[in-house]
């Protein structure tokens, strides 16, 4: 195994990474800064009304974004194990 293909494996995997997880985060930051925005003009502070619109988009996001989120994985899975079978054999 050479270096580039080391390195070549390192950056697919934090692109998948970051492409898998980058709209649940997004959604998760917008959510809590509306929520923020909202605690802040009512100056109501409980903790817990920032978590529960969270959860609620994340889980939402997994549902809509989950097959799409499965695909990416499967086929940075498929190409990875192609490498290792092309350098094996």
């Amino acid at each position: 195994m050479n270096e580039e293909l080391v390195l070549n494996i390192a950056r697919e995997a934090l692109t998948t990474v970051l492409l898998v997880a980058g709209p649940i985060l997004g959604l998760g930051l917008a959510v809590g800064l509306v929520v923020s925005i909202f605690q802040a003009t009512t100056q109501i502070q409980e903790q817990t009304l920032s978590f529960i619109p969270k959860i609620v988009v994340v889980m939402l996001s997994i549902m809509i974004f989950g097959p799409w989120m499965l695909r990416v994985m499967l086929d940075f899975t498929t190409r990875l194990w192609l490498n290792v079978a092309s350098f094996i054999g």
